[in-house]
């Protein structure tokens, strides 16, 4: 937060009371309500903060007690952990001030609202790529930020769960099988996208372990005339995880399948 902002926060504290809230809010004394919101911030009374701070924002368009107003209420959403709320209020300022006092750090808040409110993995994952562009967007305006690691690692959390979520739904269409479907065939392509798309990824070892377990059981599935070649696929996957996976903790799983694959490819070299 700007420093002349929380020292005035911090001087105005004192305004407040519980039991003036009703009579404050009923008050026309403007310059008094104005002072009062940005006490209940000072206090963590972020609900009580942004009721005030919503009104005088219309009231004082176009001044600089407007925009103060404005970054203020932003941070009460976010503090009050309403933050796709406070993830909008930011981005309205940084589009209506866009050289105002406080857009860097509204730019940045506006990215961290958005990474503090992306889903788990499991759940639908378009807050998290929003999350990421806006992060994005902040390290394109701001490049030597001292803000700058900090926004870099969101974005790489933020993209770990992008990944994770590929690998359960690989995970899913594996544990399906071959139910209504060639399900094997839907976790190899979803796997060697993740892969392919976030390949420095933490989970790369166990999305090619994924890739070699639903080659082999799409080769053990396979109709007659498909399944030598697929049993050849299965050991040629076999090779590229060894090589890059020399001392896998899944070695025994994966040399198991290799030694079952290889007796069912006729002119394999062992």
């Amino acid at each position: 937060m700007n420093k002349k902002l929380f020292i005035a926060l911090l001087g105005v504290a004192a305004l407040t009371s519980c039991n003036e809230y009703n009579k404050l809010y009923k008050s026309t004394d403007n310059d008094y309500k104005y002072e009062a919101a940005k006490a209940y911030f000072a206090e963590g009374q972020y609900s009580k903060a942004t009721t005030i701070l919503n009104e005088q924002i219309g009231l004082r368009k176009g001044s600089t007690q407007a925009e103060e107003s404005l970054f203020l209420l932003g941070l009460s959403y976010m503090m009050n952990g309403e933050y796709s709320t406070a993830a909008l209020t930011f981005q309205r300022y940084y589009k209506v001030y866009m050289r105002g006092q406080y857009v860097e750090q509204a730019r940045y808040n506006a990215g961290r609202s958005l990474y503090l409110a992306s889903p788990e993995a499991r759940l639908d994952q378009g807050g998290t790529y929003s999350a990421i562009q806006e992060l994005q967007l902040f390290l394109e305006f701001f490049p030597n930020s001292d803000k700058k690691e900090e926004v870099q690692n969101m974005i790489f959390e933020l993209q770990d769960k992008l990944v994770m979520k590929e690998y359960l739904a690989a995970k899913l269409y594996y544990n399906l099988g071959t139910y209504m479907g060639n399900n094997y065939l839907s976790a190899i392509i979803t796997a060697e996208n993740a892969l392919k798309e976030y390949p420095y990824t933490y989970l790369r070892e166990d999305l090619s372990l994924l890739v070699l377990k639903a080659k082999y059981q799409q080769a053990e599935n396979s109709v007659a005339e498909k399944r030598e070649e697929r049993y050849r696929e299965t050991v040629d996957e076999y090779y590229g995880f060894k090589n890059e996976f020399p001392n896998s903790k899944y070695i025994k799983e994966v040399e198991k399948i290799y030694e079952d694959a290889k007796q069912h490819v006729t002119s394999e070299e062992s």
